[in-house]
């Protein structure tokens, strides 16, 4: 068995410059665990690959395409490939966001 706590993984480079842990990376698909401070949010960006969501804690606002809303914890938001998307925290506490995508990219997410 494999298990893996985003507490003890180390944090990932990226382009955000937030909290970003990955906990899973194999060629069916990607994990990364996301804590956003209050007030810190994702630039956009498109992904060449479906993406979803889970709200572990808080309530991050969470924009695909042209539509935003704030969404509590244990909500799934869907974001289909290539569809500019990014998760803001405009709240007064920490934001837990786990996402997938699937498959893995082997094309890089496009920031804008």
């Amino acid at each position: 068995m494999i298990s893996r706590s985003y507490k003890t993984e180390g944090l990932k480079e990226n382009p955000h410059n937030v909290d970003v842990r990955q906990l899973y990376n194999h060629e069916s698909a990607q994990v990364m665990h996301i804590l956003l401070q209050a007030g810190e949010t994702l630039k956009p960006h498109k992904t060449p690959v479906d993406v979803f969501f889970y709200v572990l804690e808080g309530s991050p606002t969470v924009y695909v395409g042209k539509e935003s809303q704030v969404f509590e914890k244990d909500t799934l938001i869907e974001s289909p490939a290539n569809i500019v998307h990014y998760l803001s925290n405009e709240g007064n506490t920490p934001a837990r966001i786990l996402v997938t995508k699937a498959p893995r990219p082997v094309n890089p997410t496009k920031i804008l």
